[in-house]
């Protein structure tokens, strides 16, 4: 275990749970992509995390995820990270995944949980052990028990950390005891995955975060890490709250964050698309409160200078 105070951020600090753009009619919108990579990395991001939950990747084809990831690394080339998500509920398929992954250019992969199987830790730690040996690419564990119906265990977590391509965790487990025993004893490096929880998680390790919010407000937490960084923390407390007003309405107001992502990107004119079933577009008055709430942000962050 490292004696630093942060560990490494094997991905960069600022990361990106990137949207899949689609035409209207609902095709692969790669040209969309590259121009949203670009924009989101030349505001700020150093890290793109492709097909996860905000990239819809349960209704996304294995080919149009191997594509999209060709693209988006074609866009930024060496200016940011490139993270697949390749995580599915078959531990064959998601192997099948993390090899097409790697051979189009990724730099990681985002594997989570296995979902409805529930599988117990003994076969979890397994599942995770076999993709990080069929793969030549780091991995970055996501832990969302809230979607997947199962915890990757704070012990489970210690004794993964010793295989040397299991390297970070996304962590969206609300546990902040367990992530700091987790902090504590290995040298994985832990990205915030709830937007709410950013600072809170850098304040006590973190590298990072991979947010949602980002689509829309690439710059807005990177702010936040900067003032960290430079011990103006009252200043990232601000930041941060400043926030919670965008943050709400996208990911806490009863919608998954792909559709309010979406939505909001497309009233700024932005690539986006429609979403695919089963999920459904957002309505016209959240769409309006959405705009709104991201113009008061944009307004409030002019005045302190982000």
């Amino acid at each position: 275990m490292t004696t630093d105070a942060r560990p490494l951020a094997p991905f960069g600090r600022a990361l990106c749970a990137m949207v899949t753009p689609f035409t209207e009619d609902g095709t692969l919108d790669l040209d969309g992509a590259q121009r949203l990579a670009d924009r989101l990395v030349s505001r700020g991001c150093d890290g793109l995390v492709l097909s996860g939950t905000t990239g819809e990747s349960p209704t996304t084809t294995d080919a149009e995820k191997a594509a999209l990831v060709t693209a988006v690394r074609e866009a930024v080339g060496d200016r940011a990270s490139v993270v697949a998500g390749v995580g599915t509920a078959d531990t064959r398929h998601t192997v099948e995944l993390a090899s097409a992954a790697e051979r189009a250019g990724a730099d990681g992969l985002l594997v989570v949980t296995p979902y409805y199987s529930r599988p117990p830790q003994g076969a979890l730690e397994a599942h995770f052990r076999e993709i990080a040996d069929a793969s030549g690419l780091p991995l970055v564990l996501y832990d969302i028990p809230g979607r997947t119906g199962t915890r990757i265990e704070p012990d489970t977590l210690v004794r993964l950390a010793g295989h040397p391509r299991i390297v970070a965790v996304k962590d969206c487990s609300y546990d902040l005891l367990g992530t700091q025993k987790v902090l504590s004893r290995t040298d994985l490096a832990y990205y915030a995955g709830c937007d709410e929880q950013i600072l809170a998680l850098y304040a006590v390790g973190a590298a990072g975060y991979v947010s949602t919010v980002a689509n829309v407000a690439p710059d807005l937490f990177r702010a936040v890490l900067d003032a960290f960084d430079a011990g103006d923390t009252g200043r990232a407390a601000l930041l941060q709250r400043r926030a919670i007003p965008l943050i709400e309405p996208m990911m806490a107001a009863g919608l998954p964050g792909t559709v309010t992502a979406k939505a909001l990107l497309g009233a700024l004119g932005l690539p986006a698309g429609p979403v695919r079933a089963p999920l459904r577009p957002a309505d016209r008055e959240t769409t309006d409160t959405l705009l709104a709430a991201y113009e008061e942000l944009v307004a409030a962050s002019d005045q302190l200078q982000v």
